[in-house]
């Protein structure tokens, strides 16, 4: 879970990026270091961006989501070079996403999957604006923001949920129940158990609000995974156990791509 709880505006350099994601974790060399692999990419320019300074930027957004623990690098570059379904492999780097950015995340669990539990569809850039605004009053920011950040990275936010399919609509914005594929949940849930190993906890992680699921859906999706061999799922009261083939996120990509 996103550990820092200082908001920033980084999201305005940022987006889904899921082209260029993909594109990178293609051509990733497990052999390389990290630094190794982000100068390749930058003096070979992969993405054929006009500005370096863009190419810097990617390659920033692209460290922290998603080279910040090996075992996720690795399990990512499987998973695109065993050509995992895009609306799977989709989910699991918007996670990722989520973990990397507290506004991000924050934004989808406390702004949108209130209002989703309300019944409510539509989303605009001024909800997220003031929610956002609410935040910087309250001291969340290093500093004030100017209503233009704040404006950009509303527009941004929701570009991003729609990029990632947690919203829908080209213009206007609205709130619709959110496909997670069995497959990018086994992954997530074998990631929140690394770091969360109660199967009652785990079952009732708030993670499960960045894709609008409430407790009862969590349980099926458990049971849905067990029927297609991703996990063990035995609950007997209020006694829980949850069991994966491994607990090495890495190896565990093989048996999502299968």
């Amino acid at each position: 879970m996103p550990q820092s709880y200082v908001y920033t505006s980084k999201i305005i350099k940022a987006g889904a990026l899921i082209a260029d994601t993909k594109t990178l974790l293609a051509n990733w060399d497990l052999s390389r270091t990290v630094d190794e692999n982000l100068d390749k990419f930058l003096s070979e320019n992969i993405f054929g961006k006009a500005s370096r300074s863009r190419v810097e930027d990617i390659l920033a957004i692209f460290r922290q989501r998603y080279l910040m623990e090996a075992p996720v690098t690795k399990a990512l570059v499987t998973l695109v070079n065993h050509r995992l379904r895009a609306e799977v492999l989709n989910c699991i780097l918007y996670f990722h996403a989520t973990q990397s950015d507290r506004l991000l995340h924050d934004v989808v669990t406390d702004l949108l999957a209130d209002l989703y539990h309300l019944g409510r569809q539509d989303i605009s850039v001024n909800d997220v604006k003031n929610w956002i605004s609410k935040q910087i009053a309250e001291g969340k920011t290093s500093g004030a923001w100017s209503d233009s950040t704040i404006t950009r990275c509303a527009r941004e936010i929701l570009s991003t949920l729609r990029d990632f399919g947690i919203l829908k609509g080209a213009v206007k914005k609205h709130l619709a129940p959110v496909y997670l594929p069995v497959e990018a949940f086994a992954y997530i849930a074998l990631y929140l158990k690394q770091h969360q190993p109660s199967g009652e906890k785990l079952i009732n992680a708030s993670e499960w609000q960045l894709f609008f699921l409430s407790t009862k859906a969590v349980e099926r999706f458990f049971m849905e995974a067990h029927q297609h061999g991703l996990l063990e799922y035995r609950a007997a009261g209020s006694i829980i156990r949850i069991d994966f083939p491994t607990e090495s996120i890495a190896e565990y990509a093989h048996v999502i791509a299968s």
